[in-house]
């Protein structure tokens, strides 16, 4: 049975051990692979054992990308386009088993995880549509001189666990339109959906193209110090960011990296405002309701005027506290379990530092350790006020559901705190004043700002932090011209 279709009948996979996909096939696992486990975040169960790839795995996808390589670039735009789109519509039918599988391996609601699958088949689609985009231009002086997009040839995409299916379809499509061989590394913490997305597609483009490989920490290390990987992208912590960076440079090559990294993101609100409207876009931005709050761009510091601090507060207290809390794979369930018990115990520990600082906690802030929750890693949403600016809760990111409310009185006051810390990746404005709305998107430090609205994005729309949150862009033209490289040609014509 395949591993999409032990997680169609909403049952838990049997616990065998998953291998790399590389060269257009799983590998044996051997008697000798180390193997890590594979949680179901909601049970606790072990649902699974990946054998790590570790250095030499990587090697074996950096080979098999290697011979795939010359004669995938010399397949024309035209059929590479075709290709993804029939990647594209491989997936789009088995969306309900990739669904179902994410809902198990991640801990994320069913209902969320079949909206991924499907953003990542759109996202499929687009970026076959701007294969024809990665043209060079002309530039008029005596000669001719011009310039053509290259592929990098082997690139690799390291993705995070939170929205694997939907990360590793958008990943690969922009990777393999424009000419690269890819190697997809998902996290340990979720890598099945990657491994059925390999599963599934296997045979469409040749063997090589297209690699999943499977393993921890020692394996992510081994792609960055790779001297044949010269491009890399990876969507997760800044400090795993910062060890990528450094296992690349003692590689003794230059290399090309795209981080989409944390956030501590502010909602800057203003008297102005619809008060219920406004109390809805802060517990939708939140995300507590697909993953738990553990999404980089999730709006989770509150930055809200004193004058209507108490009443919008109480509004989010009593959507939040609404918020339906159950098994992921129940169609019902809004909000799942966390990653890991250990993250739910860092959250947890943060939220009782910052109540010994003087926060208060209005809502949630518990692990749910009984009935039928009791043996996975759930825990409630949390609204937690009278957070100190410069206080751990107020500058560091919670990567859970911890939403931290402070309060202003002017707008110079607001900004300031809005551009505190490291962090830049995403920022929302809630004002009726357009002015105001502008004064402040211009200044604030990040790199994507909502005007009233949060969470929306638009595949077409770039999106990439500033700071500590990343460098580089994802979606749209932008992600697709980063998997180029830029040749100047000089004719002197005589």
């Amino acid at each position: 049975m395949s591993i999409a279709e032990q997680a169609v009948t909403g049952t838990q996979p049997d616990v065998r051990t998953y291998t790399s996909f590389i060269g257009g096939r799983f590998e044996d696992a051997g008697s000798d692979a180390d193997l890590i486990e594979v949680r179901d975040p909601a049970t606790w169960r072990v649902i699974g054992r990946i054998a790590d790839a570790g250095p030499a795995g990587i090697d074996r996808a950096v080979v098999a990308s290697e011979a795939a390589w010359p004669a995938w670039k010399a397949t024309p735009a035209r059929e590479r386009a075709a290709l993804v789109e029939q990647l594209a519509d491989r997936l789009a039918e088995h969306q309900d088993e990739i669904a179902r599988l994410d809902a198990l391996d991640t801990g994320n609601p069913l209902v969320a995880m079949r909206a991924d699958i499907a953003k990542g088949i759109h996202q499929m689609h687009e970026a076959a549509g701007l294969a024809f985009e990665t043209k060079g231009e002309t530039i008029p002086l005596p000669g001719l001189h011009y310039t053509t997009r290259e592929p990098w040839g082997v690139v690799a995409r390291m993705v995070t666990f939170n929205h694997p299916a939907m990360f590793t379809a958008a990943r690969i499509a922009t990777a393999l339109i424009t000419g690269n061989c890819v190697i997809v590394k998902p996290s340990e913490l979720a890598p099945l959906s990657p491994l059925a997305i390999a599963e599934i597609t296997a045979g469409i483009v040749p063997d090589g193209v297209i690699n999943v490989v499977a393993g921890g920490p020692a394996t992510g290390g081994a792609i960055a110090a790779h001297p044949r990987i010269l491009r890399i992208t990876f969507t997760g912590s800044t400090p795993t960011a910062l060890k990528i960076q450094a296992a690349a440079a003692a590689s003794g090559r230059v290399k090309s990296m795209t981080f989409e990294l944390g956030g501590k993101n502010p909602i800057v609100v203003f008297p102005d405002v619809d008060l219920d409207e406004t109390a809805a876009a802060i517990v939708r931005g939140m995300n507590y309701a697909r993953v738990q709050g553990q999404s980089c761009g999730a709006t989770s510091r509150l930055i809200i005027h004193r004058d209507i601090a108490e009443a919008v507060l109480e509004r989010v207290v009593e959507r939040t506290r609404r918020i339906r809390i159950g098994m992921p794979v129940d169609p019902e369930t809004e909000m799942g379990a966390m990653i890991t018990k250990s993250a739910r115990s860092r959250v947890v520990d943060m939220v009782q530092r910052a109540t010994g600082d003087g926060a208060r906690v209005l809502t949630g802030g518990n692990a749910i350790e009984e009935g039928e929750l009791g043996a996975g890693a759930f825990l409630e949403p949390t609204v937690v006020d009278r957070v100190a600016r410069g206080s751990e809760l107020a500058d560091v990111e919670v990567f859970g559901p911890v939403l931290a409310a402070l309060t202003f009185e002017t707008e110079d006051e607001a900004l300031a705190m809005a551009n505190d810390g490291p962090f830049g990746l995403t920022a929302a404005i809630w004002t009726k004043d357009i002015d105001r709305a502008f004064r402040m998107a211009n200044a604030i430090e990040t790199g994507y700002v909502w005007i009233n609205d949060v969470e929306t994005r638009f595949p077409a729309v770039p999106f990439g932090g500033w700071g500590d949150s990343g460098v580089g862009l994802e979606h749209g033209l932008e992600e697709v011209l980063s998997m180029t490289r830029v040749k100047a040609v000089n004719v002197r014509l005589r």
